[in-house]
This record gives C-alpha cells, structure tokens and sequence, in this order.
C-alpha cells in the first residue's frame, strides 16, 4: 500500500490536531510519515500538492458492507428496527463469497472517496444460506478483506460471535431462525476455532488485522460471552459488541437476568480498555459509570441511529464517564464521517437545547485518532513522524466550504462539509483518490450499481 521508495506531500492547509497550519511538507517511506515540515509556503520540488485542507485519515469504526445494498430500498412506507431487519436477512440471504467480494469493493471505493482510510466490518455473514460450512470455512470474512485491498484501504475484521435468535433461559440460547443459521458457529468454541484460523492466515497481510466481535446478548448466550472476551484477550485485539441498542434487548435482558446488557456484559469479563460498545443509546446511569470506569469505548452512528429510529444515545455523558468516542457507518444510509460527526453535536443540541457539546477538533479526532485506536491501529489517525502515512483533503472552494478562513478549518470540516468535497484521499502512503476519482476502482458508481443490481436479481 505504499506508493515508491519515499514521497513527499506538500499540503496547502493541514490540520495538526489542534490548530490548522498553512504550508506543511510530510515526507512519507515505507507507508509511514518518516517528517513534518512546517512553513513551507510553495511545493518542494517532487511533491505532491494536495490542495485544500487535508486531515489525518477517517477511520469508519462500525460497518456492515453488505447493508449498502439497502439503501433508498427500506424508506417505503413506516415500520421499525425489526421488519427493517427482516428485509436485511433477506439481502444477507443472497450473498456468496464472489458477490459479497464485489459488493465489498464498491463500498470500500466510495468510503475511500469518503476519506476513510481503515474500516472495521463487524462480520457475521460466516457460511451457506443453510448454514453448511463453505469448503474455505472463512471464505466470507476473506472475500471482505480481499475487497479492502482491492479499494486501496485497510481493515479490521470484527469477526463476529453470533449464536442464537434471543435471550433465553435455556443454556445455549433460543435456536437461530432461519435467516439466522448462516451466522451461526454453533458454540462459542467453534467460532473460536475458525476465528483463530482467520487471524492466523491473517498475519502477513500488512492492510487486515482480525479482532473480535460479540453481535449483542441477544445473540451469545451469556454462558458463552467469557470465552469470545478470552479469545479477544490472548491476542491483545479489539472487541465489540452492540449494546443496548434496542429498548426491547433492555427489557429482555432484565427479565431472564436481573441485569442490563452492560451489567452482563461486565460480569463475564467483555468491557475494557479494548472493548466498544456499538449504539450505547438506552443506558442506565449505573452503565454509563461502568463504561467509563472500565474506559470501554462508544462508537455513536448518528446517521443510522436517527434512519432507524433507534434513539439518541448519552454521547457526551459516557464521554465525561471515560469512554473514548468513535464514528461508524453502520448500515450505510449515507457514507460521511463529516456527516456523522456533526450530527452527533446536533443531537446533543436537540437533546439538551444547548451548544458547544464537542469543538469541532474533538469531533474530528472522534472521526480519525480515536476511531483508528478502537479498531487496533493506534499508529494511525495522526499528521506527525511515526505514524501512517494516511490523509484526506478537503475543498475549501465548494459551495459548502467556501468562505470561511482557512484557520477554521476544523469548523469548515465539521460544520459545512460532506464527504462530496473529498478531493484526495492517501492510504500508508499511496495516493488512491486523486482529485475526487478512485485509482483502483475509476467507476466506484457504476461498480455499486452492478454489485446491487447482481445481488437484487440473484435468484
């Protein structure tokens, strides 16, 4: 993923972390920022000019690829959370290795048009429609980081635990329907199994690292959430899961175990330091404490949250409590970390009727630093020596963006930019978007058509 033996990248406005600076020269090796040279007022010679605001890479922490194929399909008439979620299986129902792959490509490409630079795909789509194990046992969870190569950014595999229908008295849960088979590993130990498998074969591939995901407590039996904690544990990898979410997954939980999805989840060792939660929206203050005090972190996905009508989750409460804040895609309605970073200032401010939850570089730091820190890529998400050579460069001459100074930057970014003024886009060094076009995949809006079309029409 690196672009030769060393380049230089000349920005004409670079926002480093606190403060936008003009003229800034960041020499990249090896996909690394090898130096940062301020006060460079024209290109050296050789260098790339980016031009506009560049920012360290987005990172997307919560994705599920496949939901993209959903878009504008499930804005028909009224509904809920759940027959939203039967129209998913049915999408989910079609997908084989070879059309999860392309689907997946299309996706990448437009996060990379987007900014995004590393996605984390909570992966659960493991086998056959029936449930039978493909002869490759990961063929799925391969065909997802294949795809994120081929789009030019890099991934973290969220392979996912997802074992049972609902929350049940019966050891081992309510058995998976049949939408639900094809995520199944039967037991916790055999995900594991395969999981290990999947981290094993993953190791020299310098774009893909594999952690771990539990999909909620409506889905692992809560005898069996211990053993994903410890499988994330001995390999120092990241672990999420999606919590309280639902108000029904509450009420549930509370009947069958006298406890919140948080209390449980802390009892058989989930949250830490290395855990996010997903959605965190109906809490009690007692598990906004218990977030905070185990700094297990929050990935807010305001953009799906509001299209599903899901509710607004304490972001700035947990954030006070000691959980670090991260940004995701989810279902896709709309692929923007602009868009989901403002939104979450803007619910808080609906919520509470006041301003000035988050500053604009808070929010951007949500978006890159801490989102890379929450998928397992601490060295990423900054414009300094030592870490991943990953930018993005916005336009500053849109319709949107045009105006303001550019020592706001930040604000500009935040406040009045979409993922449409995305100019450049540079993954470890390599320039993938180059004035608003993917390198790798030229056509991203004809491959997404084709890859939904395919899928639409798969008998």
């Amino acid at each position: 993923m690196t672009q030769g033996p060393g380049t230089t990248y000349w920005l004409e406005h670079a926002w480093l972390d606190h403060h936008v600076e003009p003229g800034v020269a960041v020499d990249v090796a090896d996909g690394r920022i090898t130096a940062v040279r301020t006060e460079t007022d024209t290109p050296p010679p050789g260098a790339v000019a980016l031009r506009g605001l560049t920012l360290p890479g987005l990172a997307n922490t919560h994705s599920h690829a496949f939901h993209r194929a959903l878009r504008g399909t499930v804005q028909v008439g009224s509904g809920t959370f759940w027959t939203w979620r039967e129209l998913m299986y049915r999408t989910a129902a079609r997908l084989t290795p070879d059309s999860y792959h392309a689907l997946a490509r299309a996706v990448y490409a437009e996060m990379a048009l987007a900014g995004i630079t590393c996605v984390g795909e909570f992966h659960y789509l493991h086998h056959g429609p029936d449930g039978t194990p493909y002869d490759r046992p990961n063929a799925m969870g391969e065909a997802l980081i294949a795809a994120a190569a081929d789009a030019g950014i890099r991934i973290t595999l969220l392979d996912t635990a997802y074992l049972a229908s609902g929350i049940s008295t019966a050891r081992g849960g309510s058995v998976p329907d049949r939408h639900q088979v094809r995520f199944s590993d039967g037991t916790a130990d055999s995900w594991a199994e395969r999981a290990s498998a999947l981290h094993d074969s993953a190791r020299d591939t310098s774009h893909a690292r594999i952690g771990a995901a539990i999909h909620s407590v409506r889905a692992v039996p809560a005898e069996q959430l211990s053993t994903v904690a410890a499988w994330a544990e001995a390999r120092r990898a990241p672990l999420h899961v999606h919590l309280s979410e639902q108000t029904a997954e509450n009420e549930a939980c509370l009947a069958v175990h006298g406890r919140t999805p948080a209390q449980l989840l802390h009892d058989h060792g989930v949250l830490g330091a290395r855990t996010t939660g997903i959605h965190n929206t109906h809490l009690t203050d007692e598990d906004i404490a218990l977030l905070g005090a185990t700094h297990t972190g929050t990935c807010m996905c305001p953009t799906t949250e509001r299209d599903l009508a899901d509710g607004i989750g304490p972001a700035a409460q947990l954030q006070r409590a000691g959980s670090p804040l991260s940004l995701g895609s989810d279902s896709h309605a709309v692929i923007d970390l602009f868009e989901e970073a403002r939104a979450m200032e803007l619910n808080e401010r609906l919520r509470t009727r006041t301003r000035g939850h988050w500053t604009a570089g808070a929010l951007l730091h949500a978006a890159s630093a801490d989102g890379h820190a929450a998928l397992g890529w601490p060295e990423a998400g900054r414009i300094e020596p030592g870490a991943l050579a990953d930018l993005v460069t916005i336009a500053l001459d849109s319709v949107r963006t045009a105006g303001p100074l550019p020592r706001l930057g930040a604000e500009t970014a935040v406040f009045a930019a979409s993922a449409a003024d995305v100019r450049h886009t540079v993954v470890s060094g390599r320039h993938v978007v180059q004035d608003g076009v993917h390198s790798l995949v030229p056509d991203t809006a004809r491959a997404l058509a084709e890859a939904i079309g395919a899928l639409a029409h798969r008998v």
